[in-house]
C-alpha cells in the first residue's frame, strides 16, 4: 500500500465513478481499477460496492476511506514542514475568498504579494464560507478570507480590517431625501439579498432586523448569487441593497442610475478575517500575506492588524 493507492481510493469515494476518479488522478481507468482491486485482495475486504450504475463505499470501505484521507493529510504535512523549514514564502498558498470580497480585494493585493514575496504562488478559488471552511477542514485549501467567524478549535483568525456597508438605491428613491441614512431607516426599504449561502445575506438581514417571507412572486422575493445582479435589479427601480465599501467603485454606480451611501450605524459593518489551521506549518506565509492586503487597502475599510 502507497500513498497513491489512498489518492485513488479517495478518488473514487469523492467521483463515484472509476472513469471520472481516473481522469481526476491522471491515469487511465484500467490503471486505477486495477490498483483497486489489487489493493482490495491485499485488504482482504470489499472497499467498493459496484453495480452498473453506480459506485459506492461499503460500510468498511467509509472506514478505511476515512483513515486513508488522515493518512494523506499526515503526508501533506511531512511535506509542509520540510518546505517550511526550506524558505516558508516559497511554493503555492491556496487561498479560499468569499464571492462578496474576492473581486473587490483580490486585483489589489495580487501585483503587492509577487513583488514582496516572488517566490509565492497565490492559487486563488471563490466560494461561499460553508465550503470554505470544509475545505479548509479536509486540507484542500490553506487559508481563506471570511467575514464570519468559526467557532472550531482547529482554526485560527486573523482579523485583518473592518468594513463598513453602504446602501445602493435607485434614483428618486425615498432613501434619498434623508439626511443620514440610520439603521432605523433600513427596515422600512424593500431591501434586496443575496441567496442562501452567502454571508453577506445573513448580515444585511441581521443589521436591518428583519425577515424575508417565503417566495409568493412579490419583490421580497427576489434575489440574487452575485452582488453585480443586485446592482442591476436595484437600477431597475426593484428596490435597495447593502453593499460593502470595497465594491462601492466611483462613478459607475452613477452610471447605472444607482446612488450610494453610507449607514450611520456603528452595527453596519463586517470584520475580514485571515482564517487557517494552526497546523499549517507556513505561518510566515499566513502572516506575509497578512501584511500585504493591509498594506493595500482604501481608506474606505479600518485596518485591525499590524503589519
Amino acid at each position: 500500500m502507497n500513498l497513491r493507492d489512498l489518492q485513488y481510493l479517495i478518488a473514487v469515494a469523492e467521483k463515484r465513478h472509476f472513469g471520472k476518479a481516473a481522469e481526476a488522478c491522471h491515469v487511465t481507468q484500467p490503471t486505477l481499477s486495477g490498483q483497486i482491486k489489487r489493493l482490495e485482495e491485499q485488504l482482504g475486504v470489499a472497499v467498493f460496492e459496484r453495480t452498473n450504475r453506480s459506485v459506492a463505499p461499503t460500510p468498511v470501505g467509509a472506514e478505511i476511506i476515512k483513515h486513508a484521507r488522515l493518512a494523506l493529510e499526515q503526508a501533506e504535512m511531512i511535506e509542509g514542514l520540510a518546505q517550511a523549514h526550506r524558505d516558508p514564502l516559497a511554493g503555492p498558498l491556496r487561498l479560499g475568498v468569499i464571492p462578496t470580497l474576492s473581486p473587490y480585494l483580490m486585483p489589489s493585493v495580487l501585483t503587492p504579494l509577487q513583488a514582496s514575496c516572488p517566490r509565492m504562488r497565490l492559487v486563488l478559488s471563490e466560494e461561499v464560507t460553508e465550503t470554505l471552511v470544509e475545505r479548509l477542514r479536509t486540507h484542500e485549501i490553506d487559508a481563506a478570507l471570511l467575514a464570519t467567524e468559526t467557532d472550531d478549535h482547529e482554526l485560527a483568525t486573523i482579523p485583518l480590517f473592518d468594513e463598513p456597508f453602504w446602501v445602493a438605491y435607485p434614483l428618486g428613491h425615498p432613501l434619498h431625501d434623508l439626511d443620514r441614512v440610520m439603521e432605523r431607516d433600513l427596515e422600512s426599504v424593500d431591501l434586496l439579498l443575496l441567496t442562501d449561502g452567502h454571508c453577506l445575506r445573513d448580515q444585511a438581514l441581521a443589521l436591518c432586523s428583519t425577515t424575508v417571507p417565503p417566495g409568493d412572486g412579490t419583490q421580497a422575493d427576489l434575489r440574487a448569487s452575485s452582488l453585480e445582479t443586485l446592482l442591476n435589479l436595484v437600477a431597475a427601480g426593484f428596490g435597495c441593497t447593502l453593499m460593502p465599501a470595497l465594491a462601492v467603485r466611483g462613478p459607475w454606480l452613477t452610471d447605472m442610475g444607482i446612488l450610494a451611501r453610507t449607514i450611520a450605524a456603528r452595527t453596519a459593518k463586517r470584520t475580514i478575517g485571515l482564517v487557517y489551521r494552526h497546523s499549517f506549518p507556513r505561518g510566515a506565509a499566513i502572516h506575509a500575506l497578512a501584511s500585504v492586503i493591509v498594506l493595500n487597502l482604501p481608506n474606505t475599510v479600518t485596518p485591525l492588524y499590524r503589519a
